[in-house]
């Protein structure tokens, strides 16, 4: 099969993801196991997931954020007691002004 001149029109067709997929699905063994619709599932599913990440990508460098924080950084465990710098919550029946 001609993959080199396939790849080279994915490419100019800017299909990036789709390109690197079908390059990954042709080093896979057991690949021609599955049939075309699931093939080009695969391929499409890629490209779409590819420029996700790139949409994303380029959101968080236009965004110029200090950190790269994300939500599994944090950590929603509560300390056993607090210590003595920790601020003090209300009790909610109390701010409330029952």
């Amino acid at each position: 099969m001609l993959n080199q001149p396939t790849l080279e029109k994915l490419h100019a067709l800017r299909l990036h993801g789709m390109a690197e997929a079908f390059r990954a699905q042709s080093e896979q063994t057991g690949i021609a196991e599955l049939s075309f619709e699931e093939r080009f599932a695969l391929l499409v599913d890629q490209q779409w997931t590819w420029r996700q990440n790139r949409a994303l990508e380029r959101r968080l460098a236009k965004a110029k954020l200090r950190h790269r924080a994300s939500v599994e950084d944090i950590d929603f465990r509560v300390p056993a007691r607090p210590g003595p710098h920790a601020p003090a919550l209300p009790h909610p029946k109390l701010s409330l002004g029952a």
